[in-house]
């Protein structure tokens, strides 16, 4: 059995949808067989029911009083009427006042406690055979002969079975036809309705494979809700190639220069004799490949987290946690220790839903962009503010240019400090989690203030208001 649901898995539609009505039909062909053979039965006996009835009530009136006693002649017209059953034995008696035979067969025998009952019919047997008796009954009530006179007339069931049977046959027939019929329109429907399917796939299968675009072809309206599936992944895998494409362009931008720089320096080393010229070739190359070092971690981060904001689950998380977090890590503790770095979060949640991992790195990058180009103290925190869920860092620092504020947060944006040894990705990875859940990057600057630089988001959860 399992093995037959295992191949029944696997075949088409149509002929799933075959199989279902073939089924229905012979269910429903056992159902209708038996109750077109009642039917026929019970038609085939009210038919003969009534021949056997004229027949009996024909020989009931020709019955007449000659010299105190009954006679008759048997009428031929009764023997007509069960002429339409030709292969059926036909029996009568007729049965005088005193339950004496008159006439007939003595083998029909009324059954028990039928005798002083009016007319009617009975079932019983002829020499051996099923059969079915019609009783009539006619009263006199004359001088010389007072009584009843009771006519039993019957005949075998050959045509009564053959009548059923017939009947049968024909429901039979007519079922069998239209559920031909049925399976065969129900195929063609099933084709009709798969068509738009064997479409889309034949769209698909034709197009070039780096073409993501969606799908633009009518279809019924139970099949838009497939296309929209469909389009809605293409234009994630889209995004993600996109991504990935992106990132391979940034690589070969960015390493580019600061690997070139770091043979010719490898190249003056070598080539150099003179001790002094040597260890400030060395520093140079140091300082080449921390900031080569601080690329690469940039470029991973923003791989990592293009690809989270695609692919995972938004999860309602506390501001607060990720300010926290970061706080506690102590990285700018260990890089930066002569700048002072302190927390500012609320007693109120700040919940967002976004991705963890994804917040840390921007307020990482933030971080990194204070204590590196900022001016202590450096403050990092979370908080509502104007009705929108905020993560934040400070410094006291006034910033860069207005024309400088209008270019960060793109990719390979610096800032005149920053030109030597950043890449300028750390405000683009928090541009890109803030698109990617739903928020946005701010930045401001002011005389009092210093330069912030923070995610701005919708609150989620308790924290709505």
């Amino acid at each position: 059995m399992p093995e037959f649901f295992r191949r029944l898995a696997n075949t088409s539609l149509t002929a799933r949808v075959a199989l279902g009505i073939a089924l229905l039909l012979v269910m429903g062909g056992v159902f209708v067989s038996i109750a077109a053979f009642a039917y026929g039965r019970e038609a085939a006996r009210s038919a003969y029911d009534r021949l056997l009835l004229g027949a009996a009530n024909d020989i009931a009136s020709a019955i007449a009083v000659q010299d105190g006693a009954p006679v008759i002649e048997l009428p031929v017209s009764a023997f007509e009427l069960l002429a339409f059953a030709p292969d059926d034995r036909i029996g009568y008696r007729l049965i005088g006042p005193g339950g004496k035979t008159l006439t007939g067969y003595d083998e029909i025998v009324l059954p028990a406690g039928r005798r002083e009952i009016g007319d009617g019919f009975f079932d019983g047997t002829f020499f051996g055979e099923p059969a079915r008796f019609a009783v009539v009954s006619r009263r006199f009530a004359e001088r010389t002969l007072n009584g009843t006179v009771k006519v039993v007339v019957g005949q075998t069931l050959l045509a009564r079975n053959e009548m059923a049977l017939d009947i049968t046959r024909k429901a039979l027939y007519v079922l069998v036809a239209s559920g031909f019929a049925m399976v065969l329109l129900a195929a063609i429907v099933v084709r009709s309705v798969l068509r738009p399917l064997e479409s889309i796939a034949g769209g698909l299968s034709m197009r070039d494979p780096h073409d993501l675009t969606p799908i633009d072809t009518s279809v019924p309206k139970e099949t838009t809700v497939m296309i929209s599936a469909l389009n809605g992944f293409m234009a994630r895998l889209d995004r993600q190639m996109n991504s990935m494409r992106h990132l391979i362009s940034d690589t070969a931008h960015q390493l580019r220069t600061p690997v070139a720089a770091l043979r010719a320096q490898a190249d003056l080393f070598s080539d150099e004799t003179d001790p002094a010229r040597k260890d400030q070739i060395a520093g140079r190359i140091r300082t080449r490949s921390e900031s080569l070092g601080r690329l690469l971690d940039q470029m991973l981060s923003q791989a990592l987290v293009i690809h989270r904001g695609e692919s995972v689950r938004r999860e309602k998380v506390d501001l607060r946690d990720i300010a926290l977090d970061v706080f506690e890590e102590g990285d700018h503790a260990v890089l930066t220790p002569e700048v002072e770095v302190s927390l500012d979060l609320g007693e109120e949640p700040v919940i967002v839903l976004a991705d963890g991992p994804s917040l840390k790195e921007a307020v990482k990058n933030f971080l990194s962009n204070a204590v590196t180009h900022g001016r202590s103290p450096v403050r990092i925190g979370a908080a509502l503010n104007g009705g929108k869920a905020e993560i934040f860092v400070e410094d006291a620092g006034k910033g860069p240019d207005e024309a400088v504020m209008a270019k960060l947060g793109s990719r390979f944006a610096r800032g005149s400090v920053s030109r030597s040894s950043s890449a300028g990705l750390g405000l683009a990875i928090a541009h890109a989690v803030g698109d990617a859940f739903g928020g946005k990057l701010v930045l401001q600057k002011g005389p009092e203030t210093g330069f912030k630089a923070a995610l701005v988001f919708e609150p989620a959860g308790e924290a709505a208001t």
